[in-house]
C-alpha cells in the first residue's frame, strides 16, 4: 500500500471529497497560502484603518483655515505648521513633553525595586501575587480611577485630611504655593496631574522591566560580587546596563501614553492645555481641524524618533 505522505498527496484529496477536505488538502500542499489568508485581514485593517487615518491626518495638517469665514481651505500650505511656532502653542508642546518625561523618570524610579524583587526573589505564589497586584488596577475602568483620584486629591479629600492630621498641612500648603506646579489643591495642580499619570501608567513600566531583569544572568551578579564589587557598583555596572532594554521598553509606554492623553489633564490639573486637550478642543468646539492635525503630528514625530533610538538599543526584545 502506498503511503499518502510519501506520494505527496494529503488525506482527503481523493475525488469526490467534500469542500473542507479539499481545502485541507490545498492548504497542506500550499502552506504559504494559508499564512497569506490569515495575515491578510489584519494587514488590511492596519493599512486602511490605522495607516490610512494617519495619512489623512497628515494630509489635513497641510490645509489652513480662512481667517474671515472660518472655512477649511483645501490647498497645500505650511501656514498651519507655522502657527505651531506661536508662543502659546510652543508652551503646550513643551508642557506636554516635560510632563511625559517627568512621569517616565518617576515611573522608572518607582518600578525598579518592585520589578527587581519580582524577578529575583518572588517565587511560586508570591510571583502570582505580584502579577495579580500589578494587573488588577488595569482591570478597573480608566475613568473611574481618574475620578477617584480627583476626590482623593481634592481640597476636602483624604490626602489633605491626612496631611492636616499629622501636622503636615503647612508643608502641603507650601508645596501648592509653588509657582507653575502649584494650585488651589492637588486636584487642580500639575502635581496632581503628575501623580495620577504615574499611578495609571506605572504597570506598563513594571512589566517590561521585570521581564528584562529576569534575563540578567545570576552568574554575572555573582561574578561581580566575587571581584569585590559592592551592591551599588553591581547595580550600576552590571544590572542597569543589562536591564536597560526593559527600562527603555517601559518608557515607550509611559512616555507615549502621557504624551497623547487628554482625559487626565481635563479632569485633574489646571486649565492650561496639553497636546491631547488642544487636539480635542481644536477639532471639536474650535473647528480648526488643520491645526488639530498639526498638533497631532507632533507626538507622532517625537515617538518615531524615540522608537528609532529604542530599537537600536534593543528595547523591543523586552516588550
Amino acid at each position: 500500500m502506498t503511503d499518502p505522505a510519501a506520494s505527496g498527496s494529503a488525506p482527503g484529496s481523493a475525488p469526490g471529497a467534500g469542500l473542507s477536505e479539499r481545502l485541507t488538502a490545498l492548504f497542506w500542499r500550499r502552506p504559504g497560502l494559508l499564512v497569506a489568508l490569515l495575515i491578510t485581514p489584519p494587514l488590511l485593517w492596519l493599512g486602511v484603518v490605522y495607516i490610512g487615518s494617519l495619512a489623512a491626518l497628515l494630509w489635513q495638517s497641510f490645509y489652513s483655515i480662512d481667517e474671515f469665514s472660518g472655512a477649511i481651505v483645501k490647498e497645500f500650505t505650511l501656514k498651519t505648521y507655522a502657527e505651531l511656532g506661536l508662543q502659546q502653542n510652543i508652551d503646550i508642546i513643551v508642557r506636554t513633553v516635560l510632563m511625559a518625561a517627568a512621569v517616565t523618570v518617576a515611573s522608572v524610579i518607582l518600578a525598579f525595586p518592585i520589578a527587581f524583587f519580582a524577578a529575583r526573589y518572588a517565587r511560586g505564589r508570591w510571583k502570582a501575587f505580584f502579577y495579580l497586584g500589578i494587573m488588577l488596577p488595569l482591570w478597573s475602568s480608566y475613568l473611574v480611577k481618574v475620578y477617584a483620584w480627583k476626590l482623593i486629591l481634592a481640597k476636602e479629600g483624604i490626602v489633605t485630611w491626612a496631611a492636616n492630621g499629622i501636622g503636615a498641612g503647612p508643608l502641603l500648603d507650601g508645596v501648592l504655593a509653588l509657582p507653575v506646579i502649584g494650585g488651589g489643591s492637588l486636584s487642580t495642580s500639575y502635581i496632581g496631574t503628575f501623580l495620577v499619570f504615574v499611578y495609571v501608567w506605572l504597570p506598563y513600566m513594571i512589566l517590561p522591566m521585570q521581564a528584562a531583569l529576569e534575563r540578567v544572568p545570576t552568574s554575572m551578579i555573582e561574578a561581580s560580587a566575587d571581584l569585590g564589587a559592592g551592591g551599588l557598583r553591581t547595580l550600576r555596572s552590571v544590572i542597569l546596563p543589562l536591564a536597560a532594554p526593559g527600562i527603555i521598553a517601559g518608557s515607550i509606554f509611559t512616555f507615549s501614553l502621557t504624551l497623547g492623553d487628554y482625559i487626565i489633564p481635563q479632569i485633574i490639573g489646571s486649565s492650561r492645555y496639553f497636546i491631547g486637550q488642544a487636539v480635542y478642543s481644536l477639532q471639536g468646539t474650535a473647528g480648526n481641524v488643520p491645526l488639530a492635525a498639526a498638533f497631532a503630528v507632533i507626538p507622532i514625530v517625537i515617538m518615531l524618533v524615540y522608537l528609532t533610538i529604542a530599537r537600536r538599543m534593543g528595547a523591543f526584545d523586552a516588550l
